[in-house]
């Protein structure tokens, strides 16, 4: 007699429900976004609206607005513009790094004037400080390079050297720089301590640990926030018409003051604006992208990019497929469904 417990039952297999059977049964129905549809349609209305009346609106008075678009004053304002904002720039972030390096020390008194510099400029108004520096030589006749409380070996007039252009630069340089010396320094200490302990460890020189390691993580930071400040800054130009300086907002009045066509004029300065602060925003982001060559294996490419790479007639690509996605976990993670382990 056998006494061993019979076998369990094999449990049978059921047949896989034939699921393309299925779904070509289903009814396909597209999402319809009622919301959005009539969201931008009162959008493209008002746009239109807006159009039009700067189209037809008689007060525009557009054959005035093109006549004085390209006038060579208006020219010769622009590129004082242009070199305002340049030199204010330049001298600015040059002497922001060296206010920003300063903070960064471990020397109190470096720490001390930096901060204090930092908070005095924040605080006073750019036209405040414009106006000081046109009238330094109400209070300083001279000025000189010697021993400090000792002989003086050379002096110079500042009634002569610093004239509205040379005080609206000294102006915009000195006030640019307390905010760029804080862009600089947060960029700075964003980047992770570990970067430079790790470069310290493979015995790379302090410059190179910045230049090689720091410098790249941190302008990433940096960028955006520089971008910002420089367009403020060519926008900002239009304060120093306080001290007569033929900058274009400066020349526009003047314009509009002899002929009384204030609304066209004032349009000519909008459209140079506009366009100068749109070529500023195209070199940004080159620039960007630029520095983000480390962070993203294939940058985002940019709308005029895509209109080059799209043939003509093409359909457009869904939305998750245009941003490219750098190989990784997230690739195997929404793999992993496909080979069974989520089914």
């Amino acid at each position: 007699m056998n006494s061993a417990p019979p076998a369990a039952p094999v449990p049978t297999q059921r047949a896989a429900p034939d699921e393309p059977d299925e779904l070509s049964g289903l009814t396909v129905v597209p999402a319809r976004y009622y919301g959005r549809w009539l969201a931008g349609t009162v959008t493209l209305v008002l746009v239109a609206q807006f159009g039009y009346g700067l189209a037809t609106n008689p007060g525009w008075e557009w054959s005035t607005f093109f006549d004085y678009l390209f006038a060579e004053s208006v020219l010769k304002a622009v590129w004082l513009t242009v070199q305002l904002t340049f030199y204010g720039t330049a001298l600015g972030f040059t002497l922001g790094v060296v206010l920003a390096v300063m903070r960064l020390s471990s020397s109190p008194v470096l720490r001390g004037v930096a901060w204090t510099y930092i908070w005095a400029f924040r605080s006073i108004p750019l036209i405040v400080q414009l106006l000081f520096w046109f009238n330094l030589a109400y209070l300083y006749q001279e000025l000189g390079f010697g021993i400090p409380f000792g002989p003086v070996f050379w002096t110079f007039e500042t009634m002569h050297l610093i004239g509205p252009i040379t005080a609206a630069v000294i102006g915009l340089a000195l006030h640019q720089a307390a905010y760029a010396a804080e862009i600089v320094r947060g960029g700075i200490i964003a980047v992770d301590p570990g970067q430079r302990e790790a470069a310290a460890a493979l015995g790379l020189p302090r410059l190179r640990q910045f230049r090689r390691i720091v410098l790249p993580q941190a302008m990433r930071g940096i960028l955006p926030n520089a971008a910002n400040e420089i367009i403020s800054l060519f926008k900002g130009t239009s304060i120093v018409s306080v001290m007569a300086v033929g900058e274009l907002f400066y020349q526009v009045q003047v314009i509009y003051g002899r002929n009384g066509r204030v609304v066209p004029l004032l349009m000519v300065a909008t459209v140079w604006y506009i366009l100068l602060t749109t070529v500023l925003s195209i070199a940004q982001h080159y620039v960007e992208r630029r520095f983000a060559r480390g962070a993203e294996r294939q940058p985002v490419p940019g709308a005029l990019e895509r209109l080059r790479r799209r043939p003509p007639g093409a359909p457009r690509a869904p939305r998750a497929l245009r941003r490219p996605r750098p190989p990784g976990p997230t690739a195997s993670a929404e793999a992993a469904p496909e080979t069974g382990a989520g089914r």
